[in-house]
């Protein structure tokens, strides 16, 4: 059964493993070119307010230049237009150089004087991807630094009246934000251009802050549509090459009568044609080129500002971004080929094999594969004979009313053309973690839960726990998690169910992204939705994260233990790592108040850190000396007999199988516990990026039971609590089907339900131990219920405060 268990594990593992290399390198190599300066680049710092500067501490303002024109504006007397580049997750504001250095060089060798000034903004490089806790700051800074811009422009005659906005990945949703402010002046900003940004839903929801930012952005561009009809927003997505942020995340949500509204791939921008990662889409050359080429057609030649007409900036974006102003010369002949798939987790590998009779003067052949519903059309252009081979994947899925993809070839005359369509399972699989990988984490959760389940449940049965290993191969069981999933997004698409389960105040049901190309979500997602087919799959992957992974904190346990083994010295007490009540209270405290003035995610990996401490101890404590029979049974040996060393008598075996126990136990908590630490690290980074700054994290820390985290372990080192298996193992069916129902795309709120079920499954399995408790657990359970009800009464006053400074 473990070699079974081990093989089967080792092939998902593979599966895993060729998905995750098809999405990293599975794509064209970079074609962009890059952009260069021909004179040493200058970030002039632009003063803020004092009470702006005391505010913000880490934010600054900055205005790119370089050689003699770096010089000149040293005075900061500014007569060009301006333009705010916006750095995305971890970005640097020196990523303004290509935009800034390819909009010098095209004003040089323009005539008329006109030229743009650039300015950049220093988000000190935070994680606001991973955690959300700094978006509404650095929106706030965006506001205050439009208009310290728009400042240093008084002494003009027409100075500008707004400033046209360049954000990249987290910086383009950060810009669409601004309109989210109270006191945020719609006309300081007319035209957003964002690069790789994910405006249709986080990449990786891991904290609730981003599920409020986006959900914030989105009602007020959505329900206020008729407001910002004037507001031209331009979306670009990298392609296959940006594995980090998907295309489809790109589409703006709006509704389809917003024409000032357009979202496309940098495939299908006109004398582009080029996939970029998510960093090579800031210096790739022609993209670049094709941004500074509209902000010199959209300047006014009377204000020598860009305009302010809308249908002006359409008409302007639409030929730089949409058109084909190229045509090939020469004369050329069209085929097309249908039905290239529909579905966004279809892969297809095309190979055009070309074959001609004359091989003088021939020109080159371009194939494009187009798709009706969504601007990421991709062409390649190859030269005669030659065999070509292209990806045929889509962004989004095709809506019910729109025709199928189509595959173009713009041949050469007098030229034969071979073309085969095959499906591709590597690149299907990277389709699918591309579009689902956010759901694996949510899986590895489910099956650690489910085999700690497994885990009271031999203890309620046999009064023995399993080895780890054993308990969570078990714990793949699709008939507890996805079918009743299944059913229950089937029951919610009725509408009566629906007014019940919000009677009873249930938690809504989350679901994935659309992949629909106008960004709606839906309320409701149909039974036939294409995730519910792949979720067995994908919960086989994460069930081998959840393997693998547990496989790997047991080993690292057991170094561990070997590192500390000199350290200590042998032990002859059953509860060894035990601590004194007043030692666990003080601990408790000091855990507590670290929360609160510091950071919940360092006092939860410190909680962490020493019941990992504990369990090493326990470790050397529990040699694998005995043998199992095949039954399972132990050997001959009586359990009870006590060994001797020097006259002193040892632990008896009975009491080491107690040990043994109570460590499988513990190693199957610790790699529970392991995915809480993991959820709430970008948090922790943000607080050791920003501890020059203040001790105390800039913005309070959601409460979702990181306090009572730190409390959990350190109840963990009472080894003589009275416990009930069948109480927490009984719950856990429910626990899990709400888990994988509502984590599907907020992974955060995972972290929430394994330490409810912390909560619930107690502390340790000594239910049938011999020894009386030295202190009551009723106590010890009454004081962490009033902590509970404490926490939630502190959490709820938290959100009345900031809902009332929202207001």
């Amino acid at each position: 059964m473990k070699v079974a268990a081990v093989a089967f594990y080792a092939f998902a593992l593979g599966l895993l493993g060729v998905g995750v290399l098809e999405l990293l390198t599975g794509f064209e190599e970079n074609r962009c070119s890059m952009t260069y300066m021909f004179e040493y680049p200058e970030y002039r710092r632009v003063a803020l307010p004092r009470r702006l500067a005391r505010l913000y501490p880490a934010y600054g303002l900055y205005l790119y230049g370089e050689g003699l024109y770096a010089q000149e504006t040293r005075a900061l007397k500014l007569t060009g237009a301006p333009v705010l580049f916006l750095p995305g997750n971890a970005g640097s504001y020196k990523q303004a150089r290509s935009l800034g250095s390819v909009a010098l060089r095209k004003a040089e060798s323009r005539e008329g004087g006109l030229h743009f000034n650039v300015f950049t903004v220093d988000f000190n490089e935070e994680l606001v991807a991973l955690y959300g806790g700094s978006l509404l700051r650095q929106t706030h800074f965006l506001h205050e630094s439009i208009k310290a811009i728009l400042r240093l422009y008084k002494h003009l005659k027409t100075p500008p009246q707004s400033v046209v906005l360049v954000g990249h990945s987290m910086g383009g949703v950060v810009a669409r934000a601004l309109f989210t402010l109270p006191r945020f002046n719609t006309s300081l900003v007319n035209l957003i251009i964002t690069q790789a940004s994910p405006h249709l839903a986080p990449v990786l929801a891991l904290d609730p802050y981003l599920l409020d930012f986006y959900s914030t952005v989105r009602q007020k561009w959505v329900n206020q549509a008729n407001k910002l009809r004037n507001i031209t927003v331009l979306s670009v997505g990298g392609g296959y090459r940006d594995y980090q942020v998907r295309s489809g995340l790109i589409a703006l949500p709006c509704p389809s009568a917003d024409h000032n509204k357009l979202s496309l791939v940098a495939t299908a921008v006109p004398r582009t044609w080029v996939s970029t990662d998510h960093l090579s889409i800031v210096w790739c050359k022609e993209l670049v080129l094709a941004t500074v080429r509209a902000f010199f057609d959209l300047i006014d030649p009377e204000t020598r500002q860009f305009t302010e007409n809308p249908e002006k900036k359409m008409a302007v974006l639409n030929h730089h971004f949409i058109r084909h102003p190229v045509r090939m010369p020469g004369e050329t002949q069209d085929t097309s080929i249908s039905s290239l798939g529909e579905k966004v987790y279809q892969a297809f590998r095309i190979t055009v094999g070309s074959q001609c009779k004359v091989h003088k003067d021939r020109l080159p052949s371009v194939y494009r594969i187009s798709v009706p519903w969504f601007r990421e059309d991709s062409l390649t252009t190859v030269s005669v004979p030659s065999v070509t081979e292209i990806s045929g994947m889509l962004h989004t899925s095709r809506p019910d009313n729109n025709s199928g993809v189509l595959l173009q070839l713009h041949t050469a005359p007098n030229c034969q053309y071979k073309v085969s369509i095959r499906i591709s399972f590597p690149r299907m699989l990277g389709q699918i973690l591309r579009f689902c990988g956010p759901i694996v984490p949510v899986y590895t959760a489910v099956t650690l839960l489910l085999a700690w389940g497994g885990q009271l449940s031999s203890i309620l049965k046999s009064r023995r726990a399993v080895d780890m290993s054993q308990v969570v191969s078990k714990g793949l069981q699709p008939h507890k998690v996805n079918l009743p999933v299944y059913i229950l997004h089937i029951l919610l698409s009725y509408s009566g169910f629906q007014e019940v389960w919000s009677i009873l105040c249930l938690p809504p049901m989350d679901n994935l992204p659309s992949t629909l190309p106008d960004g709606t979500f839906h309320s409701v997602v149909p039974a036939k939705e294409w995730p519910h087919l792949l979720s067995p799959l994908l919960y086989i992957l994460g069930a081998a994260v959840a393997y693998w992974g547990s496989t790997l904190l047991c080993f690292i346990i057991r170094l561990f233990s070997l590192i500390l083994a000199p350290l200590h010295r042998p032990f002859v007490f059953r509860d060894c790592g035990t601590l004194r009540l007043q030692t666990q209270v003080f601990l408790t405290l000091c855990l507590t108040v670290m929360s609160a003035v510091s950071c919940a995610a360092l006092s939860l990996l410190a909680a962490f850190l020493l019941h990992l401490y504990r369990v090493s101890l326990k470790v050397l404590l529990a040699p694998q000396t005995h043998k199992e029979a095949e039954n399972g049974r132990m050997d001959a040996k009586p359990l009870d007999q006590s060994k001797e060393c020097n006259g002193t008598p040892l632990l008896s075996e009975c009491a080491l199988q107690e040990v043994r126990d109570d460590l499988q136990f513990h190693l199957c908590l610790s790699s529970l516990f392991t995915l809480p630490v993991m959820l709430s690290a970008p948090s922790l980074i943000h607080w050791i990026r920003n501890l020059r700054y203040s001790i105390k994290m800039a913005s309070v820390e959601y409460v979702n039971g990181k306090p009572l985290a730190c409390l959990y372990p350190l109840i963990l080192f009472l080894f003589s609590l009275y416990f009930s298996p069948s109480k927490g193992s009984r719950c856990l069916n429910i626990l899990t089907l709400f888990l994988c129902a509502q984590c599907r795309t907020f992974v955060f709120r995972a972290e929430v339900h394994i330490l409810i079920f912390s909560d619930t499954s107690g502390s340790t399995h000594k239910g049938h131990a011999r020894e009386r408790p030295f202190f009551s657990s009723k106590s010890v359970t009454s004081l962490m219920k009033l902590f509970k009800h404490l926490v939630v009464l502190i959490r709820a006053e938290v959100d009345k405060q900031i809902y009332a400074k929202k207001s």
